[in-house]
């Protein structure tokens, strides 16, 4: 299990997730949700998306609607998604020097 310290100020710890297999809905025809909530507020922020948005996708919506308008986080914790796991996203945060780290949905005692 990871340990995250606490935040000192809005905006440098978040939690990232999707929300997929919504009907369609909107102009532009969204079936996901990006759900980002800060550690610190607690205030959730939900961006529709689509559910095949590549990681890059991923990282300009986060540029364009959360990013610009607080900080750039300073860690970022998710699940192990294909668009965390892969090699742009790793890079992107090497690039900005921020941290990102993975929880699962079950956290298994190992036995002895």
């Amino acid at each position: 299990m990871i340990h995250i310290q606490e935040p000192k100020s809005p905006w440098e710890v978040v939690h990232m997730d999707w929300v997929t297999a919504l009907p369609p809905s909107g102009d532009k025809s969204y079936n996901a949700c990006l759900v980002i909530v800060d550690r610190y507020s607690k205030t959730p922020i939900f961006l529709p998306c689509h559910k095949d948005d590549t990681a890059m996708d991923t990282a300009l919506l986060l540029w364009s609607r959360v990013i610009l308008q607080t900080e750039l986080f300073r860690n970022i914790i998710s699940d192990r998604d294909p668009k965390f796991t892969s090699a742009f996203w790793t890079n992107l945060h090497r690039l900005f020097g921020t941290k990102l780290s993975f929880s699962t949905a079950y956290h298994l005692k190992q036995m002895d």
